[in-house]
């Protein structure tokens, strides 16, 4: 059967959605000297605050992933939109440290739904071989929002004040919610998976696929983590960067991560059509773009700041790459009404790895400096692809007793389900 064309439109709410996500996310970090100096906050108060957000973000996880894939996508991806727009709104009122610590962690639960609604979206409307080019289409909204945080937010905080910046991203939120809910439905080719019951947490937890999923998450996604929370600071301490040096070449890398996303996609795909098997293109593509990241190495090496700058570029380039396949796994091996849970229990294994890297890289730069950190983040995606090829085993379908694809599978039945 062809393919819908509406699975474009579908892709780009997922876009959209992932870019509002990070300018919400992102918000904190344009305003933080102007909240800091208001509310009197101290480095390590502020932390809490951060803290509050991932914390709340790594737990939320797992319960937005199982909560999407039994009430569905579109009431689930509206209710996670709804939350963390409303979060973001509150922060306007916040008159301290810890109404916004409080605030923050409400965001963090909301915004952790935003992938693996999105996976469904991908997984729902589209074919195998376009899956991780959809999933990397809405996993470059992260890049977009990244760029496009600093100019606007500031633009509002100086003109309007701190509270209409927070107001303002959260009102874009509502705004998609209003064009999403009449918009958004179910394919009619994917109906039937959704008529069978979900598969239990109890026996997604307990699946080979899952845990080495969320092994591999574990070493490629504090990658991530480490370049969106250091990287700036790397230009400041080590580079000697002033505000308006990050700000003019800081976006740099998260355009570069954007094409990755587009890269790594394709190339997958462009294997599928040629005849290899999902294991090899997915795992090919993941293996070759977290080779990519080696490049990070080079960042401590070098004296002058744009090849420095450049190298960074690739590395994260190299990470979307390999989470733009990343996102498509669920969907080569589960039912359609299982891949947010998934998604979303392998990400909180993998939240809990990435708040460990980053309490790591804050003790070894305090100790030492940068270049063990930028060392060991070129050598975490080559050991989280080997892990991906060791311990997922075979990409095919989980499979019905009965021999059909659909339905409430066994996991005992299948090579890459059994635990």
């Amino acid at each position: 059967m062809q393919p819908s064309r509406r699975r474009w439109l579908m892709i780009s709410f997922a876009f959209w959605a992932t870019v509002i996500n990070y300018l919400d996310r992102q918000t904190l970090s344009v305003a933080a000297p102007v909240l800091r100096e208001q509310f009197h906050l101290s480095n390590v108060e502020y932390s809490r605050v951060v803290f509050a957000f991932l914390l709340a973000y790594t737990v939320s996880n797992g319960i937005s992933g199982v909560a999407i894939d039994r009430l569905g996508t579109k009431l689930g991806y509206a209710l996670c939109m709804g939350w963390w727009s409303v979060a973001a709104l509150l922060h306007a009122f916040a008159r301290g440290g810890l109404s916004l610590g409080i605030f923050r962690f409400l965001l963090g639960i909301g915004e952790a739904g935003n992938w693996p609604a999105g996976v469904r979206v991908a997984t729902e409307w589209f074919p195998e071989r376009e899956r991780a080019l959809a999933s990397g289409i809405f996993n470059s909204g992260s890049a977009v929002g990244a760029i496009l945080a600093p100019p606007i937010v500031a633009w509002i905080l100086l003109r309007y004040g701190w509270p209409s910046a927070f107001v303002s991203v959260g009102a874009m939120g509502l705004i998609w919610l209003a064009v999403w809910l009449p918009a958004y439905r179910k394919p009619h080719a994917a109906a039937v998976e959704f008529e069978a019951p979900p598969m239990p947490v109890r026996v997604l937890v307990r699946t080979r696929f899952v845990l080495g999923f969320t092994c591999s998450k574990a070493f490629l996604d504090p990658v991530w983590y480490f370049y969106l929370f250091w990287f700036p600071e790397y230009l400041k301490r080590a580079r000697g960067f002033d505000m308006a040096a990050i700000g003019e070449y800081s976006w740099i890398p998260f355009a570069m991560a954007g094409a990755g996303n587009f890269l790594g996609g394709g190339l997958s795909g462009w294997l599928l059509r040629r005849g290899k098997s999902v294991t090899v293109a997915r795992k090919g593509a993941v293996t070759l773009f977290a080779a990519l990241m080696i490049s990070s190495i080079g960042v401590v090496l070098v004296q002058q700041a744009w090849i420095a700058i450049t190298l960074v570029s690739i590395a994260m380039l190299g990470y979307t790459g390999s989470v733009a396949n990343m996102l498509a796994l669920p969907g080569d091996v589960f039912p359609k009404n299982a891949v947010a849970s998934v998604y979303g229990l392998a990400s909180m294994g993998s939240g809990f790895g990435g708040m460990v890297f980053t309490l790591i890289t804050g003790w070894v730069v305090d100790h030492y400096s940068y270049k063990p950190v930028f060392i060991g983040f070129g050598v975490l995606p080559l050991i989280g692809a080997t892990v991906l090829w060791l311990l997922v085993g075979e990409l095919r379908p989980i499979r019905h007793p009965d021999g059909g694809s659909l339905g409430n599978p066994l996991y005992v039945t299948v090579k890459c389900g059994q635990s």
